[in-house]
């Protein structure tokens, strides 16, 4: 930008500095034609004089022809063309000595400045415009030429004789030329006047120098060397520095008109011609009365008023016209813009035809489902373009299509399914809706819009594979189940017979296998709707990772594969039910797929404030381009692996969501079949701080040695042994008693009435064998739980393992010594009063077998009456187990009766129910200790170890309950 300004600026400089030459130029020949010189000297100054100035005049307009172009080009070199034709003519008549011949060549280069003039405007003139100009011209050249020459001088007296015609030409042109240039001014842009100006005046100039030169030839009195000369060298001067202006090569080119005045034009026109008029009027005042005189100037006077304000009110015409065509040109490229937004912001695609069936536009989104610019497919047939062939490759016939329909019978076509072939030959599905386009009643057209509907034909393609793959899931375990239990139903099998318990045993995998079918489609499907809360707390890796490995360790043992853990300690903040369910559905996974003799490894590693688990195998491993497949649903690596392998491929798609859901991820890593794989996930990570109980939950141990702590005796011949023993019972809330003896041991039991005992086998004196064997033979301590630590494996003491409740090896692992202490005092005979509110017959039957089983009594009611009724008899039970969807009422209902009674608003309550309950609806049912448990994820015979363990810490026999009991635990 600022070196176009230099250069303006110097052009401006250069301009200014030939205007100063030229007016000095013609300020120093004045004042020697002025001066005291001969006339024959000043005769040879003015030819000289006036020769340079044409010669400068002609090379100047070549020059800015050859900078300019277009029309302008061909002005300034037809201007330099007479200057060199005029200059020519000069010089043949001053050596010749004929005048008429010179004439004769100042008209032709007259003319040729004429055809000049008229190529100056940049914007060529409407036809009408230039013969109105060149009218004008005549109408003003031909007034001057009257006023001047028959008005004023052949009217004169002391003319020696007519002078030749050429003469009377001469100042003709002139006057034509000086009045084409002066409208031309006034009807060009105001930026372009100061160039067309100076030819103006140059022109004018040389019209009043060659009237002159006619009048003083007339009158036989014309010499070079008078002031006359001085009008040739200054028009040629002026039109030498009006092609030096920086805008004589012309404004650039626009649509817009040039902003002249054509009412200036048509004043300057008709003043002069009335003055002509009256000139006439006035040498014609004595032959004609004075009245007619008057009329005739009030006539002329009238015609030109007329034609001026004819002139006008065009003016103002065609200036509002303009403005109209302007405003509506506005508006219609408005909404031309407007509807083109619309079509470009619409997520379908949309394409117009004409009435031969071809494209007349496109949107974007249309343009990128067919995979072409949008201008690619203007002007192509529509059918032949777009529509894919037939499967046999035969192209559809365009009379059936909905775009001929559409455009031949008016028809319109909607929710048309068709494929389209993209430019690339991929074919697309489609929707379509093809409207006919009507212009005055008549079918001019059609717009089709369509969709691409790849994604719903793939939605559609998976609902159909998952209604078929659910179906057969459904029904093959559905047949096993009913083939075995009408075969044990009819008698035909003996009841105690081997083939017997073999059906009930396929009907009881055959039902699992349902359920877990059931509680995968009903998993995914809640995971996706995000209806699933998650009970986010604090967990110890390690022991989510036991609690998988234990639901999997049966499916491994027969598999014939290893688990192998590295034990972290890394803390997790997450679902712990949920991320044992991702766990258990990786391992498994894994184990399914790994040969017999492999192993199974998990590991953790902290990466930031996340966890990454690995879980790797042996197996098979899984090809490049299947890693992000397995995780979808119902998708296998291979189709046999759902028939040989098992599985319903819905195991991975649940541990994705489920990680996802806590903010992590899961993928597959594999380097291809035969290498194995590695499944991993990123869990959320929290800094160890404090202890942390088996589930998860941190724990805040009670009091060792207090009034309700369980008392457990150590018995180990190491005092050392003993002291660390005890340190970690009493570090979970246990009361513990150590000796050192097996007699002392057996004192002590009798004494203390402990609630287990661990026992060392390995003792002098009485051996921790032989204490055994007393304990169950004595009724009072047969059912005492003993837990034995031993150097050696049950395996090599088949008889004393058979009467201990728990075998450990040492060196013990002392959470492994606190788990099994809990759990075989847990499992020790129970007197417990349970009230099961179950409407399902069949399944309060189930539970109320479960519950006796660990020797409850289960009180059962199929409804909140008969619930109200036990309740009413005095019938208190130490638990309830409620269902909260009853025939006659709901759960929350008998929350309500219990809250109101004093002596039971802190009974312990499990709520087993069909559905999820959220938090809002739990802290409604929350009574004494509360556990929430779902059907679809605990079976039947899984709910008597949260049962028993609510017994267990109402009543102060269990260490270390947990903090928050209103969270689930893994079975």
């Amino acid at each position: 930008m600022g070196d176009g300004r230099q250069a303006t600026a110097r052009a401006h400089a250069a301009f200014m500095g030939w205007s100063w030459t030229a007016a000095v130029v013609v300020l120093v020949l004045v004042v020697l034609l002025a001066g005291p010189l001969d006339p024959a000297t000043q005769a040879e100054l003015s030819r000289a004089a006036i020769a340079a100035a044409g010669v400068v005049a002609a090379l100047s307009c070549g020059w800015r022809a050859v900078r300019s172009a277009g029309r302008r080009r061909r002005a300034w070199g037809l201007l330099s063309l007479g200057g060199v034709v005029g200059l020519l003519g000069n010089v043949y008549a001053g050596l010749v000595g004929d005048p008429e011949t010179g004439d004769t060549a100042y008209i032709a280069a007259l003319l040729l400045g004429m055809v000049g003039l008229a190529l100056f405007p940049t914007v060529r003139p409407r036809g009408h415009e230039l013969v109105r100009m060149l009218l004008d011209s005549v109408v003003v050249g031909g007034s001057v030429l009257y006023i001047a020459v028959f008005g004023v001088a052949l009217q004169g007296e002391g003319f020696a004789a007519q002078p030749a015609l050429t003469a009377y030409a001469l100042p003709v042109a002139d006057a034509l030329l000086a009045t084409l240039a002066v409208l031309v001014l006034t009807r060009s842009p105001a930026a372009e006047r100061v160039p067309l100006g100076l030819v103006g005046i140059g022109f004018v100039l040389y019209a009043v120098a060659d009237v002159a030169f006619a009048l003083l030839t007339a009158g036989g009195g014309f010499s070079f060397g008078s002031p006359v000369d001085v009008g040739w060298v200054g028009g040629y001067l002026a039109i030498a520095v009006a092609a030096r202006h920086p805008a004589a090569s012309g404004s650039p080119v626009t649509s817009q008109r040039a902003d002249g005045s054509p009412v200036l034009g048509t004043v300057i026109t008709f003043g002069i011609f009335l003055a002509a008029a009256l000139a006439r009027v006035w040498q014609s005042s004595e032959d004609f009365p004075g009245v007619a005189n008057a009329l005739w100037v009030a006539v002329l006077v009238a015609v030109a008023a007329r034609q001026i304000l004819v002139v006008v009110d065009n003016e103002s015409l065609r200036h509002g016209l303009e403005r109209r065509v302007g405003e509506r040109t506005a508006q219609l490229r408005a909404l031309a813009s407007e509807r083109e937004r619309t079509l470009e912001s619409v997520a379908d695609g949309i394409y117009g035809v004409d009435a031969t069936g071809r494209v007349t536009f496109v949107n974007d989104a249309g343009a990128r489902t067919l995979g072409v610019a949008a201008g690619d497919l203007v002007g192509r047939d529509a059918h032949e373009t777009f529509h894919a062939p037939a499967p046999d490759g035969t192209p559809y016939p365009a009379e059936g299509c909905y775009i001929t329909e559409a455009v031949r019978d008016g028809l319109t076509a909607t929710a048309e399914q068709d494929v389209y072939r993209r430019m690339d030959g991929k074919d697309v599905p489609v929707e379509v809706a093809a409207s006919p386009l009507r212009t005055d009643g008549v079918v001019s057209g059609a717009v089709v819009v369509f969709r691409d509907i790849s994604e719903r034909r793939e939605v559609e393609r998976i609902k159909d594979e998952f209604v078929s793959v659910v179906s057969h899931e459904l029904r093959t375990p559905l047949t096993s189940i009913r083939g075995a239990l009408g075969l044990l139903d009819s008698g035909v099998l003996d009841r105690s017979s081997e083939q017997a318990a073999r059906m009930v045993h396929i009907a009881l995998t055959s039902s699992e296998r349902l359920g877990r079918l059931v509680d995968d489609i009903l998993d995914v499907e809640r995971m996706d709707a995000g209806t699933t809360q998650l009970e986010l707390a604090d967990h110890r890796l390690r022991d989510l990772v036991e609690g998988a490995a234990e639901q999997v360790s049966i499916l491994a043992d027969e598999a014939g594969v290893e688990l192998v853990s590295d034990g972290s300690d890394e803390v997790v903040r997450v679902d712990g039910e949920r991320i044992v369910q991702t766990l258990t559905n990786l391992l498994s996974n894994a184990v399914k797929f790994s040969p017999r003799g492999g192993a199974v490894r998990v590991a953790a590693t902290p990466v930031g404030d996340l966890v990454e688990v690995r879980v790797d195998d042996d197996g098979r491993g899984i090809p490049p381009d299947r890693l992000e497949a397995v995780f979808r649903r119902f998708e296998q690596v291979d189709a046999s692996d759902a028939r040989e392998r098992g599985g319903t491929g819905l195991g991975l798609a649940i541990a994705r969501s489920i990680v996802e859901r806590h903010g992590g991820r899961v993928w597959a890593v594999s380097d291809g079949e035969g290498h194995g794989s590695s499944f991993r996930l990123t869990l959320p990570r929290v800094p160890v701080a404090g202890s942390t109980g088996r589930d998860g939950v941190a724990v805040a141990p009670p009091a060792p040695g207090g009034e309700a702590a369980t008392r457990v005796v150590v018995v180990d011949d190491d005092p050392y042994v003993v002291d660390v023993l005890r340190t970690v019972l009493e570090s979970r809330g246990y009361d513990v008693v150590g000796v050192t003896e097996g007699r002392a041991a057996l004192e002590v039991v009798e004494q203390e009435h402990p609630a287990a005992i661990v026992l060392d086998l390995a003792m002098p004196g009485t051996s921790g064998a032989e204490v055994l064997r007393r304990l169950r033979r004595t009724a009072a301590t047969a059912q005492l739980p003993v837990v034995v630590v031993s150097g050696t494996p049950a395996s090599a003491a088949r008889e004393t393992a058979a009467l201990a409740d728990g075998w450990l090896v040492k060196p013990v692992d002392p959470e492994r010594l606190v788990a099994t202490v809990q759990d075989v005092v847990r499992l020790r005979p129970h007197h417990g009063r349970v009230l099961v509110v179950e409407d399902d017959d069949d399944l309060r039957a189930v539970l109320t077998a479960v519950l006796e089983s660990g020797g409850l009594a289960a009180t059962p009611a199929r409804g909140l009456a008969e619930a109200r009724e036990a309740l009413a008899h005095g019938d208190e039970p130490d638990l309830v187990l409620l269902d909260l969807r009853l025939p006659d009422g709901t759960g929350h209902d008998l929350v309500a009766d219990l809250r109101r009674s004093g002596r039971l608003r802190r009974t312990p309550l499990v709520v087993y129910s069909g559905a999820e309950v959220g938090p809002e609806e739990r802290e409604d049912l929350r009574l004494g200790s509360t556990v929430f448990l779902t059907k679809g994820r605990q079976a039947p015979d899984a709910i008597l170890r949260p049962v028993l363990d609510l017994l267990d810490a109402a009543a102060g026999r269990t260490a270390g309950a947990p903090a928050d009991p209103t969270l689930p635990r893994t079975p």
